[in-house]
């Protein structure tokens, strides 16, 4: 059995597994958080919310399209240009709003949960939105070059044309500083440090004064970012390192090592997608009280409103 075979047969039933748990899981996610008043009004939550509706994207515009091209040999990109165009740019914009989302959500916590209240202050929704809006525009404009420059290519080693990017300049600035600082090491260090932080916060929060419901939600929330924190750290790592490696080793000769070099690249590309998919699940794991929410959500509160809603407006009610 070849490591070629071996990767196929990973990205269509992995690859598939995690779409379709991703995409439900971030559905639940959007469901609950914008269903109860108090994620609602909460700042980390609306990070949280929208991190989900990009991961969704980044599952079906990244993912999905990978299986195609590793599992059956399908590729959109190399017969629609649109599509050549529009893929790496829209997954990239889905990967830097959910990272952004990530850090900023860990940074709320971190200042909501501080014993200085003007630090407090700045954990509030009309921040956030700014914040949000900011950041999207910057990297919507940081990605104008993508779809200029990405066009079909006939590959020199295999012949067949391929999607990709024919500026040098380009080419550099995507695969070392944005794969591996922007999307890599650098929000891994920053949530990993304000992770840390806000923890530390958690565990004084007992000695407070402070509203039981306020603290108690603090406390769900920062365990729940920051084990969406450790996850991304443990998935993403490997793959950035891995594509760092290869950078590194530039031409491989050896078809023997090349095949490995390619699997491994593989399946470290795999449980990086792991992340896109996994809020909800760990959500779940490490909230007893997100497990009560979820469940009176879906099983209580949105079926008493669609029951109110199918019944008759004639009804006959008894005096």
């Amino acid at each position: 059995m070849s490591l070629t075979f071996l990767t196929q047969q990973f990205y269509i039933y992995i690859g598939f597994f995690l779409i379709v748990t991703g995409v439900f899981g971030s559905l639940f996610n959007i469901t609950v958080f914008l269903s109860l008043k108090t994620f609602r009004q909460n700042t980390s939550v609306f990070y949280l919310t929208i991190m989900s509706f990009v991961n969704i994207g980044q599952l079906l515009f990244g993912l999905f399209s990978r299986v195609l091209i590793s599992g059956f040999a399908i590729d959109w990109s190399a017969t629609s240009i649109v599509f050549c165009k529009l893929r790496l740019t829209l997954l990239n914009l889905c990967s830097l709003v959910s990272y952004t989302c990530l850090c900023l959500a860990i940074f709320d916590q971190y200042l909501a949960t501080s014993t200085r209240p003007r630090w407090q202050q700045w954990s509030s929704l009309k921040t956030a939105y700014r914040l949000t809006l900011l950041f999207t525009f910057i990297w919507i404009l940081h990605l104008i070059p993508y779809p200029i420059f990405l066009q079909h290519v006939t590959s020199r080693t295999t012949g067949k044309t391929v999607c990709s990017v024919i500026n040098d300049a380009v080419s550099v600035y995507r695969n070392y500083y944005v794969t591996l600082v922007l999307v890599g090491y650098l929000p891994d260090i920053i949530t990993v440090v304000f992770g840390v932080l806000a923890y530390n916060n958690i565990r004084q929060i007992a000695y407070r004064t402070l509203p039981l419901v306020r603290r108690e939600l603090d406390k769900q929330l920062t365990v729940m970012v920051f084990a969406q924190v450790i996850v991304n750290l443990v998935t993403n790592t490997p793959c950035v390192t891995m594509i760092a490696i290869t950078y590194s080793m530039g031409t491989i000769q050896d078809s023997s090592v090349l095949e490995i070099t390619q699997f491994v690249s593989n399946a470290t590309t795999i449980i990086f997608y792991s992340y896109f998919s996994s809020s909800f699940y760990i959500y779940i794991c490490v909230s007893e009280r997100f497990r009560r929410q979820f469940i009176y959500v879906i099983s209580q509160m949105h079926p008493y409103r669609w029951q109110q809603q199918i019944k008759p407006n004639n009804q006959i009610v008894p005096t």
